[in-house]
């Protein structure tokens, strides 16, 4: 019991959300994984349906991009899902989608900064540049902790977090509300993990 307590406390609200909707996960990897679709097929299937969603950010047309990106969550979630029902899952499959979500949040804040760009609005073109620069730091503190031997998942706003905070601010066109919170919350992010690393490599001294 004491271990699982301790496992708990090292999972994101990602891998909580994962586990509490297993049971519905589930069943639509079975039926995509029947149907010939692999993993990391959806994996791709996801980045390109940000990327038509992007499209029409970039045009001003929140809602719709909104409601594309929204319907682009379940998506990302069901390629591990698919991997695991399949008793695949690689380290590769990992990486794909790891880098893929990057890919995925980039264009999605680079259709954005486009529309900020034309629209010469100042304060949204440093909002969004801050939210992709914390949505980057976020993913590379952790990757670089674990190229030292260290594991990090702390943090406020992890990826499906902004997620749940981009996507309801696009759908109810306040995208600046969105990528404010995104621009201060991710960085914080970050610096809640370097101190996170620090407080291990001391606890070895």
């Amino acid at each position: 019991m004491e271990h699982t307590v301790k496992d708990n406390k090292r999972m994101t609200f990602t891998d909580f959300m994962r586990v509490r909707f297993k049971g519905i996960l589930d069943p639509f990897g079975a039926f995509f994984n029947r149907l010939g679709i692999t993993p990391n097929t959806m994996t791709i299937l996801g980045l390109l349906g940000n990327a038509i969603g992007t499209v029409f950010l970039a045009r001003g047309q929140m809602l719709t991009g909104g409601l594309i990106i929204l319907a682009m969550g379940p998506i990302d979630a069901l390629d591990g899902t698919m991997a695991r029902l399949r008793g695949e899952p690689s380290d590769f499959g990992a990486f794909v989608d790891s880098v893929t979500d990057r890919y995925s949040e980039l264009v999605v804040l680079g259709g954005l900064l486009i529309y900020y760009a034309v629209q010469r609005n100042f304060t949204g073109l440093v909002l969004t540049y801050l939210a992709a620069a914390g949505s980057v730091l976020v993913s590379y503190t952790r990757a670089r902790a674990q190229s030292l031997g260290k594991e990090t998942k702390v943090g406020i706003l992890t990826r499906l977090e902004r997620y749940l905070v981009l996507s309801p601010s696009l759908i109810f066109n306040i995208p600046l509300v969105g990528l404010g919170i995104l621009a201060v919350f991710s960085n914080v992010t970050a610096l809640q993990r370097i101190i996170d690393v620090r407080r291990q490599f001391r606890s070895e001294q």
